[in-house]
Formats: C-alpha cells, structure tokens, sequence
C-alpha cells in the first residue's frame, strides 16, 4: 500500500505541481533568491507535499506549492536573523574587541551610500516611500499598509519593485556591489 501511496503522489506532483514549477523559480529570482537557495527551498517543499496525507484534497496545488516554498524561504529568513543575533551575542560574551573601520572604509562607504541614496531618491513617491519605511525605518508591511492606507501587497509588491529598480539603475552604472549591503540591510 505505501508503494501504490507513493505512486499516487509522484503521479500527482509530476501533472499537477511540476508545471508550475518555472513559475516558482522565477518568483524566487525576481526575490534575489540565489540559485542554490532556489534548488533547496524547492527541493524541501517536494518533501514536505509528499508528507501529506490528503494531497488530492488541495483545490489549487499550483497555490499550495508556491505557499508552501514562501513559507521555507521565510522561515529561512527569520533563522538568518536568529543566527546572527546569537552570533553577535557569542561575540560579546568573548569579550573581543571591536575594530572601528579605517578612514578609508568609512569614506567608501558613505561615498556608496550616496549613490545607493541617489538611485532611492529617483523612486516613483510611493515606491520610494513603502522601500524607505521596510528598509530602512524597519517598519512591517502592516504597519506601512495601514499608515499608507494601502493593502499588504501593495507594500510587497512595491518594496520588490524598488529594489530591482535600483539594482538596474546600479547595474547601468556599475554600481552594484556598493548597493548590496544597503539594500539586503532588513532581508535577512
């Protein structure tokens, strides 16, 4: 019976979720999710759909498939910034020293925050807005829907439209490995 199970199950993920598979990859591209995060997070949310009992339930696998690989690549998120703080707790409990940057460093930087700046400052006024309020305020989509009076998705949309909008602008101007920083600041 566990053989017919897994039968039924890779039947059903090769008609109904393979097809939307390319769909999936390229939300995760569009995300600035790497390749090999791509692959794993894909990877995971296979595993997870052939755990399920009751698969041939799900109304709208396409959906289902695409949730279930937002859900790992947030969590995956969220453990970034759990390994960080605990890093960096780690770190202080060591006692170490922290090394201020050099003048030359600092200069850089401020100099590549600039051109990041300037590229934000071009951002059409709600989309700079929304990006300047998740990024860099910190604020969460619903905190900015509702002082924006628009919806969550609007907030999404518009935060992921900002930041392909400065990296083509830094891309055209070669700037886009001072970008990376500032613009990844609030992602993970």
């Amino acid at each position: 019976m566990g053989e017919d199970r897994q039968t039924r199950v890779a039947d059903w993920v090769k008609r109904e979720v393979l097809p939307c598979e390319h769909l999936v990859r390229a939300w995760l591209a569009r995300s600035l999710v790497s390749h090999a995060d791509s692959d794993d997070l894909i990877q995971e949310a296979y595993c997870r759909l052939a755990k399920i009992d009751d698969f041939e339930s799900i109304e709208r696998p396409d959906a289902f498939f695409f949730q279930t690989v937002r859900n790992l690549l947030l969590n995956q998120i969220r453990h970034a910034r759990i390994i960080r703080i605990e890093t960096a707790a780690e770190l202080d409990d060591l006692g170490l020293a922290d090394e201020a940057p050099s003048p030359e460093r600092i200069v850089g930087a401020r100099r590549d925050l600039a051109r990041v700046r300037e590229r934000i400052d071009a951002l059409p006024e709600r989309c700079r807005r929304i990006f300047e309020m998740r990024r860099i305020e910190g604020l969460s989509q619903r905190e900015i829907a509702a002082r924006m009076g628009v919806s969550e998705n609007i907030v999404e949309h518009d935060t992921a439209k900002a930041i392909k909008l400065v990296l083509k602008a830094l891309r055209r101007s070669s700037d886009v490995a001072a970008a990376e920083p500032y613009l990844r600041t609030r992602l993970r």
